[in-house]
């Protein structure tokens, strides 16, 4: 039913969420707790991850941003549901996993239902959502898609932390005990609302080969163009005949033998 691959980025999802859970959990419950910090602590991981996992599940690591990417078209409905149900089951772990080395149960940190949080978590989250989408969009490579996406969800972390926590990702939120409509729905709502606007307005059509191209592709499609037309050029060049012997003789001239 699963391949080798499927089951790999599975399990990078699983990963890549619960690391990046694990890593906000230290910072945010430590001394050093401040939005700056848990916002580049996230930032890092995103990094880190995203060189790690990105040519094996896409490395989304959030089911706003999964949810997202099926709306533009870019996930299929079975790949979306299994990501969004790993990408939790690895925030959950990363919970069990901090809560075993401080030997101690998490408060919850979520609170009551507000707009204004559920509002600066739609925004962070359709910053990060902008950052992704180019990424994937504009075709950039592993290094540059990695450093993207780590520098957006950082500020997009610390422009929702005005009003909210800061956290821009459902599964994070279940894994802090945030797990409220706000730090639910917002994210999910500002991911829809950044994906699907970047595709609308500075995505290139499918199939064009433009600024919006990496230079591999346009490098590719040009050496294509050039092969095509050396080939037909070959092609339809005949090659010129070679001119015949003339005859020495003419058979008005040639005499004939006597009769004996």
């Amino acid at each position: 039913m699963f391949g080798r691959r499927k089951i790999a980025a599975l399990v990078a999802e699983f990963l890549g969420t619960g690391f990046l859970t694990l890593l906000i959990l230290s910072v945010q419950r430590s001394t050093i707790g401040v939005p700056f910090f848990v916002a580049a602590a996230a930032g890092l991981t995103v990094i880190a991850m995203v060189l790690a996992f990105y040519r094996v599940s896409g490395a989304h690591f959030n089911p706003a941003l999964t949810l997202a990417l099926f709306t533009a078209r870019k996930v299929t409905f079975i790949r979306t549901l299994v990501y969004v149900l790993v990408q939790i089951a690895g925030a959950y772990a990363a919970y069990l996993l901090y809560s075993y080395f401080v030997h101690n149960k998490l408060q919850d940190i979520g609170g009551k239902f507000a707009w204004r949080v559920f509002t600066a978590e739609a925004v962070g989250t359709g910053l990060l959502a902008f950052g992704y989408a180019a990424a994937l969009y504009q075709r950039f490579t592993v290094g540059v898609a990695a450093a993207g996406a780590g520098v957006a969800y950082m500020l997009g972390s610390i422009a929702a932390s005005s009003a909210s926590v800061g956290l821009i990702n459902p599964a994070v939120a279940y894994g802090v005990k945030a797990a409220t409509l706000a730090y639910l729905l917002g994210p999910v709502a500002g991911a829809l609302v950044g994906v699907n606007l970047y595709k609308l307005l500075f995505a290139a059509p499918e199939g064009a080969v433009d600024g919006g191209a990496s230079e591999l592709d346009q490098l590719q499609s040009r050496v294509g163009a050039d092969a095509e037309v050396t080939q037909t050029t070959v092609t339809t060049v005949k090659p010129a005949r070679k001119p015949r012997a003339a005859t020495t003789k003419s058979r008005t001239t040639a005499k004939r033998a006597p009769r004996k």
